[in-house]
């Protein structure tokens, strides 16, 4: 048993995808424990099943991932006050090889560093185009980044000082940490390993389009957030998405009628971008169906992104608290035949 790491899983109806999460998470030489988020799938009765102790948020604030870390750092604490790191996992996530040792390796090493994680793969990476993208998006550079998923390992430390997640924040709280993190001086590293495989469950449109909805919403926040911190994640994202998803469109039907047409020539800036972002893709090795599908994505994603970050404002106005943007569908869960 590691003595100095603990593992915190969150979730919130993953149905199977939990179950493998968690036969994953039980396979770790270290203490583990779930917490849930309001799922009515079984989810809580199947972590009890299978020995874990759990965590079960009440609906006094809204769920979001940040708020169900924190939870189960707090819970964890209680029992391991002199706990140095703890592991995150999501409940679509399984944990692989002997990530744990090579994580606390990298952090005993490194003093300076206050998060690390290794690459996260698609399980069903070929399931759909949608799962596909979000394996290339997983794909990113070796060493010190600017911030990381929320499946990671942190130093206990680090989160103290920084008071933790943001629970108020519905989408990208992974970033926004890493973003206070690293005002503060401490470092992000992304290592050569491997730590997790993902299922996404993206099998058609309409969820890659809640998807790109919640990752707006977050642009929308870190604009916020970080506009006057040294550290300033997705600022540009944002202005990005604004000026493609909205401003360049308006600005075309709006010029239409005088200039008899010739406006739409602006739109021929789309094509340019797809274009650019192909050949910044293939120059980081990406093969040219994924460079392709993923200029693709990034470029159609303005649209909804565009969408969520108008929805984030519209909350913002009417000091309505955002609420979690879900873009997977209750897995099936087969607890009951199991017990």
């Amino acid at each position: 048993m590691i003595e100095n790491v603990a593992i915190v899983v969150i979730g919130r109806n993953e149905g199977d995808r939990l179950r493998r999460c968690l036969e994953s998470v039980g396979r770790q030489p270290a203490p583990a424990l779930y917490v849930d988020s309001g799922s009515t799938d079984g989810s809580v009765e199947l972590a009890h099943s299978m020995g874990f102790d759990v965590v079960e948020l009440d609906a006094s604030s809204p769920f979001t991932a940040a708020r169900a870390r924190n939870a189960g750092l707090e819970r964890i604490l209680q029992r391991k006050p002199e706990l140095a790191f703890v592991q995150f996992v999501d409940g679509d996530c399984e944990m692989v090889g002997e990530w744990l040792e090579r994580g606390i390796r990298v952090l005993s090493a490194r003093p300076d560093a206050a998060v690390v994680f290794g690459r996260i793969r698609e399980r069903f990476r070929n399931a759909s185009i949608y799962n596909r993208l979000c394996d290339i998006e997983w794909d990113i550079p070796i060493g010190e980044v600017g911030g990381s998923g929320g499946v990671a390992m942190m130093r206990v430390g680090a989160l103290r000082q920084v008071n933790g997640f943001d629970p108020t924040i519905i989408a990208g709280e992974d970033t926004e940490l890493c973003a206070r993190l690293r005002s503060q001086g401490w470092k992000i590293l992304h290592v050569d390993a491997e730590m997790a495989r993902h299922d996404a469950a993206m099998m058609h449109a309409g969820q890659w389009w809640k998807r790109a909805v919640r990752a707006g919403h977050g642009f929308a926040e870190f604009s916020r957030l970080q506009g006057c911190a040294t550290t300033r994640f997705f600022v540009q994202s944002a202005r990005s998405t604004w000026f493609w998803g909205c401003l360049l469109p308006l600005l075309t039907l709006v010029l239409a009628w005088p200039s008899r047409g010739l406006a739409f020539v602006l739109l021929g800036g789309y094509p340019l971008l797809i274009c650019r972002i192909y050949r910044r893709t293939r120059r980081k090795g990406a093969s040219p169906y994924d460079a392709t599908i993923y200029a693709l994505h990034c470029t159609l994603g303005k649209f909804p992104q565009t969408i969520g970050m108008l929805m984030y404002h519209f909350d913002r106005a009417r000091n309505k608290q955002s609420t979690i943007i879900e873009h997977k569908e209750a897995a099936r869960t087969t607890t009951a035949a199991r017990l």
